[in-house]
């Protein structure tokens, strides 16, 4: 069986690692950072093609299954990959790992898109930690009254903000380190999206009293969907049979 992983995530990497002996395996990344974490099996860098190439790569290397394990955010890729599934006749599962839900202390402003936050961002603060990916810096850039510390795997390119600190870094992070770097740098408000996953920042930002600006996820295509790695395996499992 040979079973193609939309990766990059965490579960994608926790997925190749259950199933790499047990089906042929294949782990395709974006290849939007130099230095990926690499998961168990063949690994497949850059893209395809939009949704005819996607078919066409299906259809040449007798995939039997595909997992959509890709970021939340990753709505272009999620969305050829329904449409090539369904032309070509392949299984689809989508691994959506859970949201994030505000709780007691949190002051949460939820919004739809990265413009819209950039919108609302001055009434809420003006000294910004901005964890939303290097490809989004763009929107804040015409913000000339706010100070941003983005955080990111790579550097940053193209427009940025004025008033820009980078932060190279990659997770996981601990609440007492964001707690740190919160308050080092006089943060008033937190803007990220709803990915999911370790939320130390939240954690800390509840703690310290800072607003977070939350862009919501776009919506998944029609298909099955799991909310673990473990849970896609056992999928995979059943349609052996």
């Amino acid at each position: 069986m040979r079973v193609l992983v939309l990766g990059g995530t965490t579960e994608a990497r926790r997925l190749a690692g259950l199933i790499a002996g047990t089906v042929e395996v294949i782990t395709s990344l974006a290849g939007r950072t130099t230095d990926p974490l690499r998961p168990a099996g063949e690994v497949r860098i850059g893209g395809f093609g939009g949704v005819a190439g996607l078919s066409g790569y299906l259809r040449d290397e007798r995939i039997d299954a595909v997992v959509d394990a890709t970021h939340p955010f990753a709505a272009t890729i999620s969305g050829n990959a329904a449409a090539a599934c369904a032309a070509s006749g392949v299984p689809l599962l989508i691994v959506n790992r859970p949201g994030w839900t505000a709780g007691p202390g949190d002051e949460w402003h939820r919004v739809a898109s990265l413009p819209e936050a950039a919108g609302m961002l001055p009434s809420l603060g003006r000294r910004v930690f901005l964890t939303t990916g290097r490809q989004g810096l763009a929107h804040f850039a015409g913000l000339d009254g706010c100070w941003f510390l983005a955080r990111s795997v790579e550097p940053p390119s193209g427009d940025v903000p004025r008033h820009l600190e980078v932060l190279l870094d990659r997770g996981p992070f601990t609440v007492a380190g964001e707690r740190e770097l919160i308050t080092r740098h006089r943060v008033d408000v937190l803007v990220t999206k709803d990915s999911g996953g370790a939320d130390a920042k939240l954690v800390a930002a509840r703690e310290l009293g800072v607003p977070v600006l939350m862009v919501s996820r776009p919506p998944l295509p029609d298909a099955i969907t799991v909310s673990t790695a473990d849970a896609a395996a056992s999928w995979l499992r059943t349609i052996r049979r």
